[in-house]
């Protein structure tokens, strides 16, 4: 590590090798948000609230491009309530009318009780513009590394370290 500190083109080929893998991450991140015209192409469940068909940390694609089909009961959607961060991940238990203002009303699988007590103050329906995306498809238990990122941030820490210690090692 300290011979790569002495000779500076080697540090400087480092720096630029790091800054093209994360602008080549995020520049898939960016393509796979428009071919899905989605703003959050892929997000991880959180909670329980639908199991069975989705557990806790599987990782769900999205797909927002309902050109030629409406939202229909029976789909699992992902939407952000206004005011919230997180967004949530239920079915769509009920629909009113058609086209773009057709209002929408979601649950979670395994919860007693529909979702109007999670929209926003004075919204009691979701709209399509409510929704970021329409599951496609998903991979059991790959999102449960970002929850444990998020939950326990010294794993974060402990991490770095270790993917340090492993770059350190092989250069010896």
């Amino acid at each position: 590590m300290l011979s790569s500190l002495q000779n500076p083109r080697q540090a400087a080929a480092q720096l630029l090798n790091f800054g093209l893998i994360l602008s080549t991450a995020f520049m898939m991140w960016k393509g796979l948000s428009v071919v899905t015209d989605s703003p959050s192409p892929i997000v991880v469940v959180l909670s329980g609230s639908m199991e069975p068909a989705f557990q806790r940390g599987d990782l769900l694609l999205l797909w927002n491009r309902n050109l030629f089909e409406e939202t229909n009961v029976g789909e699992v959607v992902v939407y952000n309530v206004k005011g919230k961060e997180i967004p949530i991940v239920h079915r769509i238990v009920r629909k009113f009318g058609t086209g773009p203002d057709a209002k929408l009303l979601t649950k979670g699988d395994n919860n007693a009780a529909d979702d109007t007590e999670l929209y926003a103050r004075g919204q009691d329906y979701l709209t399509r513009k409510d929704i970021v995306g329409s599951v496609v498809a998903y991979m059991p238990f790959v999102g449960y590394v970002t929850i444990m990122l998020s939950e326990h941030p010294w794993l974060k820490t402990v991490m770095l370290g270790i993917m340090g210690l492993v770059v350190v090692l092989q250069r010896e």
